[in-house]
C-alpha cells in the first residue's frame, strides 16, 4: 500500500467515527447572539440540524453549548498558521493548539474547521485571510502541519464516541488575486496525498476562483466547475459551505467597473461578504457540487452567517433546509464507511530544512507583492498574465481599507486621538505604512483588534509623542469594552 493509498485509508478511518450533521448554519457567538438566533429558528420551525461556532472564548463556547443542549456543535478554528513554514514547531503554535483542544473539548465537536490560509505571514499580520502560495513545496508544508495538528489533537481530546476531532481544511477565498505555479485542484491533491485530513469546500469561494483565475475569460460557469470538481479530491469534501458575495465597499467607493465575460454579459468583482443575502448563482453551482459522483464523504452543509441581520438569516435558512432536505439520505446510500478506528498512528511528516527555508524565501517574495513593495514577477505570478489590474486592486485599495477599517474603524476607535492629529495634518494614510514597516514576532492568541489598537499608539507614540497619553486611555476603554462585548449575554450566561 503506498503512502498516499495509507493516508487516504486513515481518512476513512477517521470519518467513520462522524456521522451526518445535514444541513446547518455557521455562526458567530455574538453578532448576532446566538441564544436569540436560535429562538427565532424555532418560532419559525426550521430549526438547525448543527450550529458550526466560529472561534471564541471558552467561556462563551460553555455558554453555546449549554444553549444548545443535546444539538451538534461543531468548531471552525482561527489563529493555527499552517501555511506558514516552520510553524509546528513554535510554542505559539503549541499554545494555540492547546486552546483549539480546549474548544473543541467544550463543543464535542466532531471536526476542526481551519482556513488553509493565514492572517499571518512573513512577519506580517492581516485582518482577513491570505490565500497560501499554490505551489507544490507549499502544499507538502501544509501537508506536515496538518498532521501535526491533527497528532496534537489526538492526544488532547475526544467526543463522546471515543473518537478524535477531524482537521479539515477550508479552501479560502481569493480576493482579486493569486500566486503559484500549480492548480488549485493539485495543491490540495497533493495536501490529501500526505495527510488524512478532510476538506471544506465553500461555494462562494469557489466563485472567486472562477473570477479571479481568469478562468471566466474561457470558460461558462458551469464548464469552470465540472472542470475543478473533476481535479479536486471530491472524496475527502467533509463539509460545504455557503456564504454571500458582494463588491467591497473599498471598491464600490472607487469604481463600480464591470468586467466583461466572454459571453458579453458582465461578471462583477465580489469578494467573500457574509453579511449580504447569498446570490442565486451559488445554489446553481451548489446543485452541480452535490450531483458529483465522487463526494461520497460529505457530513454537513452550513450557511455561513455571521454578522448578518437575524430575519435575513432565517428566511435565508428555510429556503436552504427545504430545498436541501433530501441530500444526506441521498448521500449517506452511497458512502464509503469507515470503522471508525483510529488506532493507526497518523504518519510522522517530514520535514526538510532546506525546504522550509526555501519557502520561507518564497514567502518573504509573496508578501513583498502583495504589499506593493516588489513587482509580481517570477512562476508564481506568471499562470495569470491577467491579474495585474485585480492584484493592485488588492494591494493599493483593499489592503489599506483593512488596516483602517476592517474589525473597527481607527477614526470611531480613537475619536480624540484622530482628531488631535487631523488639526496637524497628519493623515491616518500614514498608519497604513506604519503597519507594514517592519515585520513583527508571531503572538498569541490572534486578535486583530487588540493588535490595532496597540499599534495605533505605538504610531501615535512615532508620530505625535505628546499625544501618547491621549491614545492610551483611548485604547483602555477599548480594551475594556471589547473584553465585556466578548463575554456571553446575560441570557447565556452559564450557572
Amino acid at each position: 500500500m503506498g503512502r498516499g493509498e495509507s493516508v487516504h485509508q486513515e481518512f476513512l478511518r477517521r470519518l467513520g467515527a462522524i456521522p451526518i450533521h445535514g444541513v446547518g448554519l455557521s455562526v458567530d457567538v455574538h453578532a448576532p447572539d446566538f441564544a436569540s438566533l436560535r429562538r427565532n429558528l424555532l418560532e419559525r420551525q426550521v430549526p438547525p440540524a448543527y450550529f458550526e461556532v466560529f472561534c471564541s472564548t471558552a467561556k462563551a463556547l460553555e455558554s453555546v453549548r449549554k444553549e444548545a443542549g443535546e444539538g451538534l456543535l461543531t468548531y471552525h478554528g482561527e489563529g493555527l498558521w499552517i501555511t506558514h513554514p516552520g510553524v509546528a514547531e513554535s510554542q505559539s503554535f503549541q499554545r494555540a493548539v492547546h486552546e483549539a483542544g480546549e474548544h473543541l473539548q467544550i463543543l464535542q465537536s466532531a471536526w476542526l474547521n481551519h482556513e488553509c490560509a493565514a492572517k499571518f505571514l512573513a512577519g506580517y499580520y492581516y485582518g482577513t485571510y491570505l490565500p497560501p502560495l499554490y505551489t507544490r513545496q507549499s502544499a507538502e508544508v501544509i501537508a506536515d502541519n496538518t498532521t501535526v495538528l491533527q497528532r496534537l489533537l489526538d492526544d488532547q481530546c475526544r467526543t463522546a464516541n471515543g473518537s478524535t476531532p477531524l482537521v479539515l481544511l477550508e479552501m479560502p477565498p481569493l480576493t482579486y488575486f493569486v500566486a503559484g505555479t500549480v492548480s488549485i485542484p493539485t495543491f490540495y491533491q497533493v495536501v490529501c496525498d500526505q495527510s488524512p485530513c478532510g476538506l471544506v469546500l465553500d461555494v462562494g469561494h469557489l466563485w472567486t476562483v472562477f473570477r479571479y483565475t481568469g478562468a471566466y475569460r474561457v470558460l461558462t460557469l458551469p464548464q469552470f466547475v465540472e472542470a475543478f470538481l473533476n481535479a479536486f479530491p471530491m472524496d475527502r469534501v467533509v463539509e460545504i459551505h455557503v456564504a454571500g458575495l458582494d463588491i467591497h465597499p473599498s471598491h464600490r467607493a472607487r469604481t463600480t467597473q464591470l468586467v466583461g465575460q466572454t459571453d458579453g454579459t458582465a461578471l462583477p468583482a465580489w469578494t467573500d461578504a457574509h453579511a449580504v443575502p447569498i446570490p442565486p448563482v451559488l445554489f446553481e453551482m451548489l446543485d452541480q457540487i452535490l450531483s458529483h459522483p465522487q463526494l461520497t464523504s460529505l457530513r454537513g452543509m452550513a450557511l455561513e452567517v455571521d454578522a448578518k441581520p437575524t430575519e435575513l438569516i432565517v428566511e435565508e435558512f428555510a429556503a436552504f433546509s427545504q430545498r436541501y432536505a433530501s441530500v444526506f439520505p441521498r448521500i449517506s446510500g452511497s458512502e464509503t464507511m469507515g470503522c471508525g478506528s483510529i488506532e493507526s498512528p497518523v504518519q510522522e511528516p517530514v520535514h526538510a530544512a532546506s525546504a522550509t527555508e526555501s519557502l520561507e524565501e518564497a514567502y518573504d517574495r509573496y508578501v513583498r507583492v502583495v504589499l506593493g513593495k516588489a513587482e509580481p514577477t517570477g512562476l508564481e505570478w506568471s499562470q495569470n498574465p491577467g491579474c495585474a489590474q485585480d492584484l493592485d486592486l488588492y494591494r493599493f485599495v483593499y489592503l489599506p481599507y483593512e488596516i483602517l477599517h476592517w474589525g473597527g474603524d481607527l477614526a470611531d476607535m480613537f475619536v480624540a486621538s484622530h482628531r488631535r492629529l487631523r488639526e496637524r495634518g497628519i493623515s491616518l494614510e500614514g498608519f497604513v505604512a506604519f503597519w507594514f514597516r517592519d515585520p513583527l514576532p508571531l503572538v498569541e492568541p490572534y486578535d486583530f483588534f487588540l493588535l490595532k489598537v496597540e499599534r495605533f499608539v505605538d504610531f501615535i507614540r512615532e508620530v505625535a509623542p505628546d499625544l501618547e497619553a491621549l491614545a492610551e486611555s483611548e485604547a483602555e476603554g477599548l480594551r475594556q469594552a471589547y473584553c465585556l462585548v466578548n463575554e456571553p449575554t446575560p441570557s447565556l450566561q452559564v450557572s
